[in-house]
């Protein structure tokens, strides 16, 4: 291969570090962490002074149904390759359908002893 044929590569990689450098400096310029403007040095919320603690605690519960979102949605990252090359599988006499219901029972056991415990009431 010859260079010229990177240059449309080395070009856009200047380019992403040169924006990604303008827009740091930027924020630090004009941001709201710039010194010595008491307007931008105040704290806002909706036109209010905000009330209240800075960093409130969340409940137990978010950060429960949160790891079930991560979970469910990694059982999607896997069965969308799955379902993209399950005819080849088959064409090419791959045994992929028991492993997958394996898989999917698991999922659906998790998913049973979550609903089982109450894991997604929120009124708890």
């Amino acid at each position: 291969m010859s260079v010229e044929a990177f240059v449309p590569v080395l070009i856009q990689i200047i380019f992403a570090v040169v924006l990604a450098a303008g827009i740091l400096v930027a924020s630090h310029i004009f941001g709201q962490r710039s010194r010595g403007n008491y307007i931008k040095d105040k704290a806002y919320e909706c036109g209010l002074p905000s009330l209240g603690k800075k960093h409130p605690r969340f409940g137990l519960k978010f950060y429960v149904v949160a790891m079930l979102f991560i979970l469910f949605d990694i059982e999607v990252v896997f069965l969308v390759p799955w379902v993209l090359v399950y005819r080849e599988f088959i064409v090419g006499q791959i045994p992929i359908l028991l492993p997958v219901l394996f898989f999917l029972f698991i999922l659906a056991v998790g998913f049973a002893y979550e609903m089982k415990k109450g894991g997604l009431k929120w009124e708890r």
